[in-house]
């Protein structure tokens, strides 16, 4: 067989490969979120806190699950501990699917909440939760990644004080792209739903 036909048939494997590579590529599912879509933000890339042993936590300590991060604090009077049970219901839905799925808590009050406090917060409404602590400079830099907004408000005493803060759940795929933007007062089903787009 002739040099001319062997390069041919090279090409046309290699061609053939090519087309093919790229149906696949056509036929992935099409994602459709429930949430606002906000792929390509990369949003938290530079989350940086710390866990309940002092350990500093980056987004790299959670890939291979897709993560629910919200900002709060255990001082919050009623959205807090109402968002974080609608995500404990949010776990339930899921079932089996749960254990591919890491929530997040991240302080915006790390002057009263230590990593222990934080741990026990977030277990609280489930045992799998992590709660996230930092020094007042990781908090910033970690909020600004996800362009979180967090400001104390005054109370009675020095002690008193509340957060005011933004109240979201961002959903973060399996490989720490942030994919999902769901309102705090989300329903746990439409948390689910979207979780589900992604594993």
């Amino acid at each position: 067989m002739s040099r001319y036909s062997s390069q041919r048939r090279t090409f046309i494997s290699l061609a053939t490969a090519g087309l093919l590579s790229l149906g696949l590529v056509g036929c992935k599912r099409a994602v459709k979120f429930q949430g606002s879509d906000i792929s390509g933000t990369h949003l938290g890339h530079d989350m940086a806190m710390v866990d309940s042993t002092g350990t500093l936590r980056t987004l790299a300590d959670y890939k291979g699950k897709v993560l629910v991060v919200y900002f709060g604090y255990t001082h919050c009077p009623d959205v807090c501990p109402t968002s974080m049970a609608e995500l404990a219901q949010t776990m339930k839905l899921l079932k089996g699917d749960a254990q591919k799925v890491q929530v997040i808590m991240i302080t915006v009050d790390p002057q009263r909440d230590t990593g222990a406090i934080m741990a026990s917060y977030a277990k609280a409404f489930n045992p799998s939760f992590v709660g996230l602590t930092g020094s007042p400079d990781q908090l910033h830099k970690t909020a600004q990644s996800f362009k979180v907004y967090y400001a104390k408000a005054s109370g009675g005493t020095p002690d008193s004080y509340t957060m005011d803060h933004s109240a979201f759940f961002y959903i973060l795929d399996q490989t720490g792209e942030a994919r999902v933007l769901l309102h705090g007062d989300a329903q746990a089903k439409v948390i689910a739903s979207d979780i589900r787009q992604l594993l």
